[in-house]
């Protein structure tokens, strides 16, 4: 129906209700919204419980890893270290330690860090590792037991945690042939390696070893692995403790190179 000058009224939308739940229908929708995360939470936490014992491989848990554990937490380890990604920032992390170092530089490490590294590492020399202060037994029996610890977390299925890192040696870089390696001594595939690469294989804290034979003479390979500090002072190179047989083996390696 027109107006009264000739004008069109406007269409309008008829006007709805607000939509508001009742009382009733508030809690209905409380209480099925409880109950649903409620049974997620349960099946989540049996689904967990039922993996814990494959990804944890707790049938592991000897009684050397045990002591070791005791080991950590009565020296507070946890206050610099993390593990599984809990603990202080103030030192690296060690759920992969044992993979990353292997057990002997580990051993070698805790019974001097400082020797290790001098000048550079904060970590303490603790008289539990140490065979002046407890005996060599006592020593070498505490040192077993926190890398049997350390070997253990570090074999627990993380879901791929921590990630790799990715540290590409400056400089051009050698094609990885692990065949270079055949022929190194124990000591030198489980401690040297852990700095040096051979091959492209290895770490990369310190120089690629190929071709150390055409660069430094016997001589001054034996001198300089006997005693790095006396050679160069401050240097990052540690002073390691081997007996001469392991000496041998190395240069004798080295040489091959």
């Amino acid at each position: 129906m027109g107006l009264g000058n000739g004008a069109q009224r406007p269409f309008q939308l008829p006007q709805l209700p607000p939509l508001m739940l009742t009382k009733s229908a508030a809690k209905t929708f409380f209480l099925g919204g409880t109950a649903l995360c409620g049974v997620a939470f349960v099946l989540l936490t049996m689904d967990t419980l039922a993996q814990l014992p494959s990804r944890s491989h707790q049938e592991a848990m000897t009684d050397q890893v045990v002591r070791g554990h005791h080991i950590w937490n009565k020296n507070n380890c946890m206050g610099c270290h993390t593990l599984l990604g809990e603990g202080g920032y103030y030192a690296p992390e060690l759920t992969k330690v044992v993979e990353r170092r292997g057990a002997p530089w580990i051993e070698a490490f805790l019974e001097d860090p400082e020797g290790f590294f001098p000048g550079r590492r904060k970590m303490v020399k603790y008289a539990i590792f140490d065979p002046s202060k407890v005996g060599a037994e006592t020593a070498a029996a505490n040192k077993a037991d926190i890398i049997a610890f350390l070997d253990w977390v570090g074999k627990i299925d993380t879901n791929g945690f921590p990630a790799k890192p990715t540290m590409n040696q400056a400089g051009p870089q050698i094609p990885a042939d692990a065949q270079r390696l055949e022929g190194a001594p124990p000591f030198f595939r489980s401690v040297c390696s852990g700095c040096h690469a051979v091959g492209g294989v290895g770490g990369n804290v310190g120089p690629a070893l190929d071709g150390v034979s055409t660069r430094l003479d016997e001589v001054y390979l034996r001198r300089w692995i006997a005693n790095p500090q006396a050679l160069k002072p401050g240097t990052a190179m540690p002073k390691l403790a081997m007996d001469e047989a392991t000496l041998d083996s190395i240069v004798t390696f080295l040489r091959t190179l």
